[in-house]
């Protein structure tokens, strides 16, 4: 799963000689927290409602709101703004976006190309929605959660078990667990009976630790 199949194309931006009074009322509009700077469409940096806020006087509350408005309105995102920004290719698969946000403790990041051109943004929203589709949650169909042990082939005989009882295996996914050993998360669609597969599975030596189903009134389109 690639950053450009996940990210938001056409960001907001905005230009280096854009106020911090301006800026934030970009920020409030459209509920965002940071805004990446970009000029001739290359980025060159990044503002946060943090930064504005640390550069803008508002934590004097000896000032009034006319005085941090003029300061806001004399202040500029080139004089405040991050320069050494984090960011990712579109090109990169969604773990290193996850991987770069938890190591620099960020929610977001610009995308860009070769040429440092904006090409999206991806945020910490976009890979939950992404690790929701990974593991199928809330689409119609079975999930059943099955220990298996920790060898080759494991995967292979189940998927062949639910082949020949006509499922189809839409989404897998493995857990490897401290305290529960090796568990796989699949989930079936078809004509799939709860009580026949897990007799399946469990004659097959498999053991079936939770089944439950999302029927497709329930479902996510």
């Amino acid at each position: 799963m690639y950053v450009k199949d996940h990210m938001t194309l056409d960001p907001i931006t905005i230009d280096p000689d854009v106020t911090l009074l301006k800026a934030l009322e970009i920020m409030g509009k459209n509920h965002f927290h940071r805004l990446p700077v970009v000029k001739d469409g290359r980025l060159v940096g990044l503002i946060t409602e943090g930064l504005v806020n640390e550069n803008s006087g508002k934590e004097n509350t000896s000032l009034s709101i006319y005085e941090l408005n003029y300061l806001l309105s004399r202040t500029y995102a080139k004089d405040i703004m991050i320069t050494d920004v984090r960011t990712v290719s579109p090109d990169a698969w969604i773990e290193d976006a996850a991987e770069i946000m938890l190591q620099n403790e960020i929610n977001v990041l610009p995308v860009v190309d070769g040429d440092k051109k904006v090409v999206g943004i991806i945020t910490e929203k976009d890979l939950f929605k992404a690790f929701l589709k990974l593991t199928g949650y809330r689409k119609q169909g079975t999930r059943f959660v099955i220990k298996v042990e920790d060898k080759p082939g494991e995967f292979a005989k189940i998927c062949k078990l639910f082949a020949d009882n006509d499922a189809n295996l839409e989404n897998i996914g493995v857990y490897h667990s401290k305290v529960r050993g090796v568990e796989t998360v699949v989930r079936a669609t078809g004509e799939v009976s709860v009580e026949k597969m897990t007799e399946v599975l469990k004659d097959a030596g498999f053991e079936v630790v939770n089944v439950w189903q999302t029927k497709a009134e329930d479902a996510v389109k």
